[in-house]
């Protein structure tokens, strides 16, 4: 049975180019991230204190992506910021999918005054812009790297509830429900042991989304100054950074931001991989 159903979606996955490329892509990225201490030629760069002799050097065989404007190697700064934007998807992720779906699931399934509650206070932060309410909230905080995840939990959280909150509510009058309900089952086991199970493919899809998303995001208040601060490599202020030398020292900008696009496209390949295989075996 277990073979059979996920036959179809495994298929669908592996004969998908662009799903594979994707994974192609997250794999170079976490692994350049990983093992930076090793794969990188300047790790000593990563801090405040460069060569000053090899100051806005372009590409070359020595600094393959040139260096900053205190003759920093790029590249080791770009690996090193993969490591951070990584680092704070995960933790950003790991915080918002669960308070999310824990008040999706709730909503959905019980009703009543909770459901509208919940679904009001969803409303209001949905109806923000997400660039715009994060930086109202670290307008109040000193721009840290712990902030700056904050600052992004609170406001990724409510995309969880309004996708968990239309499965479950769709969910909640199945017959297993019912069933579950007639036997004298508990509101907990039938919110996490009979409904959540079934809200989890799109939940992992909505995951796999998110970690471009939220790199982007993060990488978007790093550029405006309200994120990691120097001399920590973060690629959005390295962008930021190098936009004072361009057109000149054009290496500054190009290739931090396209270490950007890089991981984005990265998540969005196999996320978009894992709703076609998804929607295959239903």
């Amino acid at each position: 049975m277990s073979s059979a159903s996920t036959s179809p979606a495994l298929a669908s996955f592996r004969a998908n180019p662009l799903a594979i490329g994707g994974v192609l892509i997250i794999v170079l990225c976490v692994g350049l991230a990983a093992f930076a201490d090793w794969l990188t030629p300047y790790p000593q760069d990563v801090g405040p204190i460069g060569d000053f002799a090899a100051i806005n050097a372009p590409p070359s065989p020595t600094h393959w992506f040139g260096t900053d404007s205190i003759g920093r190697d790029l590249f080791t700064r770009i690996v090193y910021g993969y490591r951070l934007s990584l680092f704070m998807a995960v933790v950003v992720l790991a915080v918002a999918a669960p308070v999310g779906v824990v008040l999706g699931l709730t909503a959905g399934t019980i009703g009543g005054a909770p459901a509208y509650v919940i679904m009001r206070a969803t409303d209001v932060f949905l109806s923000i812009p997400p660039l715009v309410l994060a930086m109202s909230i670290m307008g109040f905080l000193e721009p840290t790297l712990t902030n700056g995840m904050l600052a992004v939990t609170v406001m990724w959280w409510p995309w969880y509830a309004r996708l968990v909150y239309s499965v479950a509510r769709s969910q909640a009058q199945e017959g297993y429900v019912l069933a579950a309900r007639v036997v004298g089952a508990s509101t907990a086991h039938i919110l996490f042991r009979e409904i959540l199970p079934n809200c989890m493919p799109a939940v992992l899809t909505k995951l796999t989304l998110d970690v471009g998303f939220v790199v982007l995001m993060v990488a978007s208040l790093s550029f405006l100054g309200l994120g990691a601060q120097p001399p920590t490599p973060d690629l959005g202020s390295m962008v930021a950074d190098g936009a004072k030398y361009m057109p000149d020292a054009w290496w500054l900008t190009v290739f931090p931001a396209f270490a950007i696009l890089l991981i984005v496209l990265g998540f969005n390949l196999l996320g978009d991989g894992l709703r076609e295989a998804y929607d295959a075996s239903r």
